[in-house]
């Protein structure tokens, strides 16, 4: 989904006007300042959007101001993912006729795809009319909100393997197989030996990530040692206080974040010269991208329901371990349009939005939506801890130390893609011949 910015720029999405699409006086002015001639896929705008954000930008009233219908045909027309969207009507009738979890399945994760997209969509448009802070946090709110309702569901259902399953599947994706992809991609297309992006911000997400193994490992550590106090408690209250660190310590880092985009801007003083910088207008008014929040959030809540109450009977008749499709369908499948499009970023060589949507992800699951799980499942009454078990835990702290290796010098190439493609089949692969031993207590 949505991810958290490596370097606290806020990717509100290239969904602005191009220059062909804006009125005859914003044309004579860019012709009267002598423009240069923009590709076909730059977009243009009067101001870019790092600066467009808490300030007065030039909005197209065509767009805005173009009622009901024109926000339906934006939002539900635009996008051909969204064609998918019937299919998780079509597994919420199939389970009622017939309750073949089979098709419930593999037909609510389709139709949570374009629903995750326009969440994304929507949540861009509202950041475009609040300041750099909101929008910030509104990413952060939003940016993972699928995998976030999916668990909350899981957590209800008291199936909390799944809850740890698909989160960890989530940042093994994320920082394995996606960046992999865009690695490779970008080395390939972009006609360059390496690909150079933000070491500093890289390495600052990084250490977040290892600061949230820290915070698995210790709990998991008590648990298989037997040093725990008070048996089967001391490892939970401990991961109910390093869940607190941990969200206290991400409130602070896009805190951070965002004060020193905030000072990078007034440096800059009005420089349009990042090549991170998208130009953007609202193409649906505040009220319009709040509406649609709310619409999407729910659908997607209707259709993780019957997806989580699928995953054991689609187990049973795909003779496929519940672990393998937590930990590698469910995240590979949900996320399909976010893992598509840092490809593409990496493509065109702006790798630092790659790394925004790829690592600024897992560590946004890693230190917000994990530690917040666990507190949801302490609000709940269900004993949601930070023990995601010794093989799950040793998969994690060994992908994130290969990935901070490999980010340590600031570039890219493919081969270093291919090698995290490689590592992410022999994770997956591990899944698959896994055994879980928590099983029934799914």
């Amino acid at each position: 989904m949505g991810a958290t910015p490596a370097a606290g720029e806020l990717i509100l999405g290239n969904r602005g006007r191009r220059a062909g699409e804006l009125g005859p006086s914003a044309m004579e002015l860019l012709q009267a300042d002598g423009a240069d001639e923009f590709e076909d896929n730059n977009l243009a705008a009067p101001e870019p959007l790092s600066h467009n954000i808490g300030a007065s930008f030039q909005r197209n009233p065509s767009s805005t101001n173009s009622g009901v219908f024109g926000s339906l045909k934006i939002v539900l027309l635009k996008s051909k993912l969204n064609l998918l969207i019937p299919c998780g009507f079509f597994a919420i009738l199939i389970n009622y006729l017939s309750q073949n979890k089979a098709w419930v399945f593999p037909l609510s994760l389709l139709g949570i795809i374009p629903l995750a997209e326009r969440l994304g969509f929507a949540t861009e448009q509202l950041g475009l009319f609040t300041g750099r802070t909101a929008g910030g946090l509104l990413n952060a709110t939003f940016g993972n909100a699928t995998e976030l309702v999916i668990s909350i569901h899981a957590l209800r259902s008291g199936k909390l393997q799944v809850v740890q399953q698909s989160l960890l599947g989530s940042i093994l994706s994320n920082t394995l197989l996606v960046l992999g992809c865009a690695f490779f991609g970008g080395g390939l297309t972009c006609g360059k030996s390496e690909q150079i992006f933000r070491k500093k911000d890289a390495v600052l997400n990084s250490g977040l990530l290892l600061m949230a193994v820290m915070g698995l490992v210790s709990p998991a550590m008590l648990y298989y040692t037997h040093t725990e106090v008070n048996l089967g408690k001391s490892a939970l209250a401990l991961s109910r206080f390093s869940s607190c660190i941990m969200l206290f310590a991400y409130a602070a880092f896009i805190f951070f974040e965002l004060s020193n985009s905030r000072r990078r801007d007034e440096s800059r003083g009005g420089d349009q010269g990042d090549d991170d910088c998208e130009y953007a207008f609202p193409e649906i008014s505040m009220w319009e991208a709040i509406a649609w929040l709310a619409i999407f959030t729910a659908w997607i809540s209707v259709f993780s329901d019957f997806l989580v109450d699928a995953i054991e009977g689609a187990s049973k008749a795909w003779k496929i371990p519940v672990a393998f499709i937590s930990t590698v369908l469910l995240p590979i499948v949900g996320n399909a349009a976010e893992h598509a499009s840092a490809v593409m970023f990496a493509m065109k060589d702006k790798l630092d939005l790659s790394l925004g949507v790829a690592i600024g992800s897992s560590t946004q699951i890693s230190m917000f939506v994990i530690p917040f799980s666990v507190v949801a499942g302490w609000m709940m009454g269900q004993p949601m801890d930070l023990n995601f078990h010794l093989f799950e835990t040793a998969s994690l702290l060994i992908t994130v130390l290969v990935v901070a290796l490999l980010l340590q010098d600031g570039t890219s190439n493919c081969f270093k893609g291919l090698m995290l493609i490689l590592c992410y089949l022999i994770v997956a692969a591990s899944f698959y011949v896994y055994a879980d031993p928590n099983i029934d207590g799914v």
